[in-house]
């Protein structure tokens, strides 16, 4: 028998879904059918450009369905034994801990606090545990907060774990009326943590109301005239665990790196190796987590979890990193933007799972600290020859920090002394010209040369043969604010379609380095799914317009009713909503909430994955770069506004964004073609079917939000100067159409 030591941490179970593989298998072979039809097609009827783009079209939504079905195809999860670890404290690995804020307008500090207070009550030896905050804002309103927050720290933590608090972030917290609850003793206390929790707050806003750059003293003085992106970097070590005492409190670090106007300093991604480089020389966990400001803790075990996949003494040393699901607590019923990813949380990423791992998702994920140094799976330890040669190259020119990562790269255990005797160390490397003439940001560390660093780490660290795993707990382990509708959440989507594509054209796309990586070949489909979901737009749109070409020019595309033929497309279509909706099914989800997907997904893909794409062509032409842009966090402890907020739930919004240009004149377009195909052709004269009609009112059908915002005012109504391009634009459309018949 088996030691209990030796046992494993974990379980992987696959799961089983033959109906799924059946529907995949089915739907993908009726497209072949269709292409099929179009080369029939062109064989009896010869070479016409409308087939052509039809065939082409189809060519492309065949391939993409196999790249899907690729996904969803061998899904597992996995079932973590934490209680296995309790009685191993001792050999518990050390972890720092990232959180990153760049703007306390867009991200106030309330919520940043909430992560970081549910963050140091998390169930692991504080004296194991340091928290470092990342403030690219250089805001000093931000390290008041997070000085006021230790103090009710002090008392929260003890409190949380007392009384086995579930929820940690003191605002979701108090959300629910505990006062009658438990024992006199724990109304008591809870009453005296609401109060404090409530202080705490009332002086971060007094203090965003009074703060002025030019008073400040003692702590504050460091950002007295500090501007934006020119200042100096300021670290400061708020709390330090100095007799190491496992209940108590972990390291609490503030880092603000230094910014130059003529320095790029590489957004996230430049952050995350600053943070990096200052915690390797303070602390050096052999693991690193890192967080967005507002995904706070919502499982307390959360590193436990982890651990129980990094440390099994079965499978040792297999997993990179581990990912969590993004999962938020404020989402609206039904889903009405497709903002809470379920179908990806829950579908999708267990499917990546069952291949190489999920990819990396830039919050919610534990690291291997050596990986991120640039260490392959079977690679040995660190020799004198490569200490001599290629260290200094790799991670510039501090000596500390060489020590340091010769540390982590031969897998010796690092135990640092007092953090304040690494501050001059740590000012070195966090200045903004450190990473010059180094190997940060293409060997090692998170990556440049995209905004969505995370996925292109994440798929570097795979091409050197690790592989991820994927852990959904319950409770979930993060939770955060999901994002509004509207253009904000547009906006953010395509920032990240722009990377993507920055990665597909690139020197490390999946398909550029084929021969020379470790991809496997499941997960090399994945992450080119992942990529050409960026080009989606192109032809999506192409195939839209075509019902829409056939009712103006009186032709068709798809067989005719009275053809047997038209049960490809009818089955096809048929069974591709019964896939998707088996997905919400099965994940607890109403029929409702697929439309809204749905919908929404055909959105998405005229507005922000076209804008994306043209965003990418200009950079290619020199016209424009691409830029970067922070995301507006709702507080979390707001309630100004509540009655109007009540009301905008669920409601679309506009601005005067060219990105609703597009799907605006899509919409047009539709319109305009089903007027002129009933009103004007006469019935013994139509050649468009059923099929083309379908498409059509289909489109509409799905674009019913922008035919609302038409029609409406104010925000919830599309601009004049939307409206006016788009109608210029359809009638060019339709003038082409009817130029083409003659």
């Amino acid at each position: 028998m088996a030691k209990p030591n030796a046992l494993s941490l974990y379980q992987k179970v696959e799961l089983q879904s033959p109906l799924q593989r059946a529907l995949d298998v089915t739907i993908f072979f009726l497209l072949l059918a269709l292409l099929a039809y179009r080369l029939l097609l062109v064989r009896t009827h010869g070479l016409c450009w409308l087939y052509a783009i039809a065939f082409l079209g189809e060519s492309w939504f065949a391939f993409f369905w196999a790249l899907t079905a690729n996904i969803t195809w061998t899904p597992v999860q996995y079932q973590t034994y934490p209680q296995c670890l309790f009685k191993r404290v001792e050999e518990l690995p050390r972890v720092d801990v990232f959180i990153t804020t760049a703007d306390p307008e867009l991200e106030p500090p309330i919520i940043t606090i909430n992560t970081v207070l549910s963050l140091l009550a998390v169930e692991y030896p504080a004296n194991k545990l340091a928290c470092y905050v990342s403030d690219d804002g250089c805001s000093p309103l931000t390290y008041y907060s997070l000085s006021e927050a230790l103090k009710f720290a002090k008392i929260w933590v003890p409190f949380c774990k007392n009384y086995r608090v579930e929820v940690r972030a003191p605002f979701r917290y108090f959300s629910d009326d505990l006062s009658l609850a438990g024992s006199p003793e724990f109304q008591y206390e809870w009453r005296r943590m609401k109060d404090a929790y409530g202080a705490l707050n009332q002086r971060i806003e007094d203090a965003a109301k009074s703060f002025t750059f030019g008073d400040l003293v003692g702590d504050l003085a460091d950002f007295s005239n500090t501007k934006l992106k020119n200042h100096a970097p300021i670290i400061k070590v708020i709390w330090e665990n100095k007799e190491g005492i496992k209940d108590g409190l972990p390291h609490l670090i503030y880092v603000s790196r230094e910014k130059r106007p003529n320095i790029t300093h590489h957004n996230k991604a430049g952050a995350m190796n600053v943070l990096t480089r200052v915690s390797g020389l303070m602390t050096n966990a052999p693991y690193m987590m890192n967080l967005d400001c507002d995904m706070y803790v919502n499982n307390p075990d959360v590193i436990l979890q982890a651990m129980c996949l990094f440390k099994d003494p079965i499978i040792h040393g297999e997993y990179a990193f581990i990912q969590f699901p993004q999962c938020f607590y404020n989402g609206l019923q039904d889903d009405p933007f497709a903002n809470q990813w379920i179908i990806m949380m829950q579908v999708k990423m267990r499917g990546m799972a069952g291949i190489q791992g999920p990819a990396y998702m830039g919050t919610g994920c534990i690291h291997r600290r050596k990986v991120l140094y640039g260490q392959s799976p079977n690679e040995a330890n660190i020799n004198e020859k490569y200490y001599d040669d290629e260290l200094y190259k790799t991670f510039g020119n501090s000596k500390d920090f060489v020590t340091s990562a010769t540390r982590v790269l031969s897998s010796v255990e690092d135990y640092p002394n007092c953090l304040a005797d690494s501050i001059k160390a740590t000012h070195e490397v966090a200045t903004a010209d450190y990473e010059h003439n180094s190997r940060w940001g293409s060997k090692v560390g998170w990556q440049y040369g995209s905004v969505v660093e995370d996925v292109l780490t994440g798929m570097l660290i795979h091409k050197k043969g690790w592989k991820s795993a994927y852990l959904t707990p319950t409770p979930p382990a993060f939770l955060g604010c999901a994002p509004s509708g509207g253009p904000i959440p547009l906006s953010h989507h395509k920032r990240g379609i722009t990377g993507l594509l920055e990665t597909l054209i690139s020197k490390n796309s999946p398909i550029v380095t084929a021969l020379s990586d470790n991809l496997q070949f499941r997960q090399r489909m994945f992450y080119l799914w992942i990529y050409l979901a960026s080009v989606q737009a192109i032809p999506r749109i192409c195939y839209a317009l075509l019902p829409a070409f056939c009712l103006i020019a009186n032709f068709h595309f798809l067989p005719k009713a009275q053809e047997p033929v038209i049960c490809i497309p009818l089955l096809l279509s048929v069974l591709f909503v019964l896939r998707q909706m088996l997905g919400y099914i099965e994940t607890d989800q109403s029929i409702r909430a697929w439309w809204n997907n749905h919908r929404m997904d055909m959105i998405k893909s005229m507005c922000s994955c076209l804008l994306g794409v043209v965003a990418v062509l200009l950079k290619i032409l020199g016209l424009s770069e691409t830029t970067f842009q922070v995301t507006k966090k709702e507080s979390a402890s707001s309630s100004d506004d509540t009655e109007s907020s009540d009301r905008d739930l669920g409601r679309f919004t506009f601005d005067e964004s060219p990105m609703f240009v597009p799907i605006t004149t899509v919409m047009m377009i539709q319109l305009a073609a089903l007027a002129i195909g009933f009103l004007g052709t006469q019935p013994g004269r139509r050649e468009f079917g059923v099929g083309e009609v379908t498409c059509s009112v289909w489109l509409v059908l799905c674009f019913w939000p922008i035919l609302k915002g038409m029609f409406a005012k104010g925000s919830y109504g599309l601009p004049w100067s939307t409206l006016f391009k788009s109608s210029a634009l359809t009638f060019l459309f339709v003038y082409l159409c009817r130029m083409s018949t003659k």
